[in-house]
């Protein structure tokens, strides 16, 4: 009874932490599906060109989100120990770092935009999606200063605050969606450049909003005026960079991964393929809940080294996984219950129904080591150490999931299915090393 009192004090505040980080993912899922209903009204060309700019941006945009990451268990090591100033540094630095980063990360993405020709895709296409893409490639720069004070924040422990900014700017997306790809209220119909005028007006608005409320609110007052007090140091920044840029690399590799095995599953047919996006789909819904929960871990333990207090980091990361395999399981035993059911919701063609039945199955127990490696990695973040977890899942992807799938799906004939269970063993095997790096590093802390 002891035991499970010791952790009940963690879960109602873990659960606290993580749930506006989960509300803000889902508002941006809410803006993706929104996105692809309106522009999908404009005809087959436009949304394949937004699909295919997307694909194309979002491996740089996660690898900005991750780097800026690296902010959030300095400020709550710092803040955790009762040094608001040195929390109030780090913030500073990160203004300087992370914007300088976010601008070569921009140009980096624009210069992408002149390969996208030789990608393989339609040129009606590429014509369509190339201006679409650099309108989101511009938004980088803003959204990254929105991250910077979004991770600063979290790092305190207030995940409200981004929270709201975040569905409040997912609600004018939409609008402006409207407004703008279908020329109402008075405005010309710039159809899918409207799309993306949206998301970059969006995207501007963020860090203003963050920068009134920090500003205004009392809670960031000791930051306002202690941050005229700090300056620029290039050890600082290195310290950033190398804590960030691993992050940032972690976040790359899994969306490489994924869009690696969404390839090879092109390579088994349309219907594969269909069938693969459905269920990942439903995979990335139930992830979300735990990248949340991984993010109030983060939190949580980054504070918990700045106290000094290393007999607790265990408890609460061991609360989080608690929390993250109660849903994954259960999320895992409604994918097997409803395999027939779930993916008929997005398509009534047999074909593709029947390939995605049986990857429900195996995306059940991926679920579990899904859950369990995120969370593994976000109190690991709170450690600040990123650098080996980033080989691990280099190892584990590059090394395990994706050769085996290969070997399962074309030399073994297990068609689609292999696939999947690449995907597995790499799962399994990322989160029992996450697992046992946890408790070494946490033993050594001892």
């Amino acid at each position: 009874m002891q035991i499970i009192k010791t952790y009940t004090a963690h879960y109602r505040s873990n659960l606290a932490l993580a749930f506006p980080v989960i509300l803000a993912q889902a508002g941006q899922m809410i803006v993706v599906l929104a996105d692809n209903l309106m522009v999908g009204q404009l005809g087959t060309i436009p949304l394949a060109a937004a699909s295919f700019a997307n694909t194309v941006f979002v491996v740089g945009m996660v690898f900005g989100i991750g780097m800026v990451n690296g902010l959030t268990p300095l400020i709550g090591k710092a803040y955790g120990g009762g040094n608001s100033l040195e929390a109030t540094k780090w913030l500073k630095q990160g203004l300087y770092t992370f914007q300088a980063a976010g601008l070569s990360l921009t140009l980096i993405l624009w210069l992408v935009s002149y390969l996208m020709p030789y990608m393989g895709q339609p040129n009606e296409i590429v014509l369509a999606a190339i201006p679409y893409y650099r309108i989101l490639v511009v938004s980088m720069i803003p959204f990254i200063l929105f991250f910077t004070f979004k991770q600063f924040a979290e790092g305190l422990g207030n995940t409200r605050i981004a929270m709201v900014i975040t569905v409040s700017a997912n609600v004018l997306n939409i609008l402006l969606n409207y407004l703008w790809i279908f020329g109402k209220g008075g405005f010309p119909a710039m159809g899918l450049l409207g799309a993306g005028y949206a998301t970059l007006t969006s995207r501007m608005v963020m860090p203003i909003l963050f920068l009134w409320v920090f500003s205004r609110l009392e809670f960031f007052k000791y930051f306002r005026i202690h941050i005229r007090e700090t300056r620029f140091s290039w050890t600082r920044c290195r310290h950033l960079l190398l804590l960030g840029l691993p992050i940032g690399g972690q976040y790359f590799i899994e969306v490489l991964a994924f869009s690696f095995g969404s390839i090879m599953m092109g390579w088994l047919g349309a219907a594969a393929l269909a069938a693969h996006q459905i269920v990942l789909s439903f995979a990335s819904l139930t992830f979300m809940i735990s990248q949340g929960i991984a993010a109030a871990t983060t939190v949580k333990v980054s504070h918990l080294v700045g106290r000094r207090e290393p007999e607790t980091i265990r408890t609460v990361t061991f609360a989080s996984l608690h929390l993250v395999l109660a849903f994954m399981g259960l999320s895992a035993a409604l994918f097997v219950f409803f395999r027939n059911v779930l993916p008929a919701l997005f398509i009534d063609q047999e074909a593709v129904t029947s390939i995605a039945a049986g990857l429900m199955i195996v995306a059940g127990a991926f679920q579990l080591f899904d859950g369990m490696q995120v969370t593994m990695l976000g109190a690991l973040r709170g450690l600040e150490d990123v650098r080996i977890p980033f080989g691990m899942l280099l190892v584990a992807y590059f090394g395990l999931a994706l050769p085996t799938g290969w070997l399962f799906a074309f030399v073994w004939n297990a068609g689609p299915l292999g696939i999947w269970y690449g995907y597995l063993l790499g799962l399994f095997s990322i989160s029992l090393f996450l697992l046992l790096r946890f408790r070494w590093m946490t033993k050594e802390m001892q």
